[in-house]
């Protein structure tokens, strides 16, 4: 394994590619995410120069700091982490994808912005009282709310496999729900499936967009923003 955090990102695509190849798929039809999650700024700044062009963010104070970090640098900045409401419409500012809307009161939150967002439905995939993503038996309401905010635009699903469960396994599973979304938005094809341990698998299963940390960031520093 590289050393360093751009050699790590070229390694990844390199096995990203001949996954997307094993499968018959292109491996251009596959968006890596680099999440950045305690990460500082320079390490991100280092990464675009190395041809990322996705940063994801799980919380906001991190991002929103970092972001401002970065105004110069040209990146689409992804929010892959749990949202919480009252922040909604301050992400909405600068990430132009959100991964994680899993509930109508974030709709309604995210409406509030005025800017176009792309986002993803995340589902539940546990049985664990709240956690995050929706049920998989309310993700057709939650997709018809979407359907009818003029400045969302609905790109597909999003999940997280659950410890101990076989990945593959778990993706089907997502293939199985986003039926569900299909039937009312034929388009919302995308996949937001797959991190540093199951990329491989997200792959085989569709994913068109990968939300990968530490196998390119490397092992996660101490918290440094608030």
């Amino acid at each position: 394994m590289a050393e360093n955090p751009a050699g790590r990102f070229a390694e990844v695509q390199a096995r990203i590619a001949e996954a997307a190849e094993s499968a018959g798929r292109d491996p251009a039809d596959i968006t890596t995410i680099v999440v950045t999650k305690f990460h500082p700024a320079s390490l991100v700044r280092e990464l675009a120069g190395a041809g990322v062009e996705h940063v994801g963010e799980n919380r906001h104070q991190e991002a929103q700091a970092k972001h401002a970090e970065l105004v110069d640098v040209p990146l689409t900045w992804h929010f892959v982490g749990q949202l919480q409401s009252n922040k909604a419409k301050a992400v909405a500012q600068y990430c132009s994808v959100i991964h994680s809307l899993d509930r109508p009161s974030l709709t309604k939150a995210l409406a509030q912005s005025e800017r176009a967002l792309d986002v993803f439905l995340e589902i539940n995939l546990t049985d664990v009282p709240g956690r995050g993503g929706v049920e998989p038996a309310e993700l057709a309401s939650l997709a018809e709310g979407v359907l009818n905010t003029p400045n969302l635009s609905l790109r597909g699903v999003m999940a997280v496999a659950p410890v101990g469960e076989d990945p593959g396994v778990a993706f089907d599973r997502v293939l199985n729900y986003r039926d569900d979304v299909l039937r009312l938005a034929p388009g919302a094809t995308d996949l937001s499936l797959g991190m540093s341990g199951d990329f491989v698998e997200a792959i085989s299963r569709g994913a068109t967009h990968l939300r990968i940390g530490s196998a390119i960031t490397g092992k996660r520093p101490d918290p440094t923003y608030p």
